[in-house]
């Protein structure tokens, strides 16, 4: 079929005049939602694809920038490019100081105590194996108890798997209860003494469900465990406090919450990542290296080797200025009632089956909907919504395979929403959805 057949997107920016007006979201008019508000601010989002308005959902894969984040790269290439730390130079001196302002910046985003807490990474896997190879391999033993969910994403997974095959240690598996979460009375029940790590994920980037952790912590401490907390599908949408969910480690992304691709930070209590040998070796980590031995520098640059990617952690921090303008607690509050809307609108389409907890009073979905349409495989919706109407979503298995194996399907579909998505942006979504599903339900 022709319709179908695989063809490259056309792109034209629609209106390329109102991308960079900066501070357009702070003036924020009280007749519009927050997604109308902030959306000049991001350049992307004003182009045609295949001839149709980009409507683009797929913000739990990645988010798009807005100009403020664009400007501040631009700045350090143009203006400071250096590399950090030791140089005397003005450019050296500059670079480091955006580079360690970009650091303070994130603690106090998460409400970390130090900003020596945190360090910089590729990205939340690179933090997760971090924390794998250096606290886990030095920490634990044969018979050791490591407790995960099955709604984990892979990079929180395969690297305890490793871990577990050098150490000896049992990873255990937290199953879903009736409401399609995370089965949490269950998760307590198998705490014992022999559990030495608990590994979740705050918001589920499939199920939308959102755990406890506050309460997963107080249990996990009471026998002598760590909490590792996956919270890259929750930093960018909420108010996310680590000395009030007394957390011991946590990682995000920044290109999850409007910052670069390339780097992601960890969290970890400064007792612990003191007490941890380097992850990696070579410049920058150590204190000094003589030809038999070396010592290694004070946490977070002992876990920082080699040349960090300064830029994006400038941009990060950008990013972290642009969300704190707004407000967290605002996003969260405009992104929960989006989230029921896409839920509620979901459910107008015929023979569909949205995976995760129905929305409550008592029970809050994230702004993201997986799902399938019987008798049409996701990929096939999601070429059709990109080719046919300009609508980004992503199908597969969301590195969630162990999850979708559960669930009794290979793949689905996935709708998720950010702050510079409005509620016309799902109308178009649902529409296009229901235009697909009908054609593809006219072959049968």
């Amino acid at each position: 079929m022709e319709i179908l057949a695989q063809r490259l997107p056309s792109f034209a920016i629609s209106n390329p005049s109102c991308c960079f007006k900066e501070g357009v979201a702070e003036s924020a008019l009280d007749s519009l939602s927050l997604g109308h508000t902030t959306r000049p601010d991001f350049p992307i989002l004003h182009q045609e694809v295949n001839g149709s308005k980009l409507v683009y959902l797929d913000n739990a894969a990645t988010s798009q920038k807005p100009a403020p984040v664009l400007k501040a790269l631009q700045n350090y290439y143009e203006g400071y490019n250096s590399n950090v730390h030791r140089g005397i130079h003005f450019l050296s001196a500059k670079a480091t100081d955006e580079y360690e302002l970009a650091r303070r910046k994130v603690a106090s985003f998460i409400n970390a105590s130090d900003s020596r807490e945190i360090v910089f990474t590729r990205n939340a896997t690179e933090a997760i194996n971090l924390v794998a190879y250096s606290w886990g391999l030095s920490s634990l033993k044969a018979g050791d108890e490591i407790i995960l969910t099955i709604a984990e994403h892979h990079s929180a997974i395969v690297p305890w798997q490793i871990v577990a095959q050098k150490t000896g240690a049992v990873l255990k598996f937290v199953n879903l209860n009736k409401d399609e979460v995370p089965d949490i009375d269950r998760l307590k029940e198998m705490l014992s003494r022999k559990t030495k790590l608990i590994v979740v994920h705050h918001v589920s980037n499939v199920l939308a469900s959102l755990l406890p952790i506050e309460d997963i912590a107080i249990w996990a401490h009471a026998v002598g465990a760590k909490v590792l907390v996956d919270a890259c599908q929750s930093v960018p949408h909420m108010v996310v406090d680590v000395q009030s969910l007394n957390v011991d480690f946590l990682v995000a992304s920044s290109h999850k919450m409007c910052g670069p691709t390339g780097i992601g930070f960890l969290y970890g209590k400064g007792d612990l990542l003191s007490s941890m040998p380097p992850f990696l070796g070579g410049g920058e980590m150590i204190s000094d290296v003589f030809l038999d031995h070396s010592t290694y520098a004070e946490p977070p640059s002992r876990f920082e080797a080699g040349t960090p990617a300064i830029g994006e952690a400038i941009g990060l921090g950008a990013a972290v200025d642009y969300l704190s303008r707004l407000g967290m607690q605002n996003i969260h509050d405009y992104e929960t009632e989006l989230a029921k809307y896409l839920y509620g609108s979901l459910l107008s389409v015929p023979n569909i089956h949205i995976y995760g907890p129905a929305p409550s009073e008592n029970v809050q979905r994230a702004a993201l909907c997986s799902f399938n349409v019987e008798n049409v495989h996701p990929t096939d919706l999601a070429t059709f919504l990109d080719q046919q109407h300009g609508v980004a979503i992503r199908s597969g298995h969301h590195c969630a395979q162990p999850l979708h194996r559960y669930l009794g399907v290979n793949a689905s579909a996935r709708a998720s929403l950010y702050f510079y998505n409005t509620r016309e942006d799902v109308d178009v979504f649902i529409q296009a959805l229901n235009d697909t599903v009908s054609f593809f339900n006219s072959f049968k």
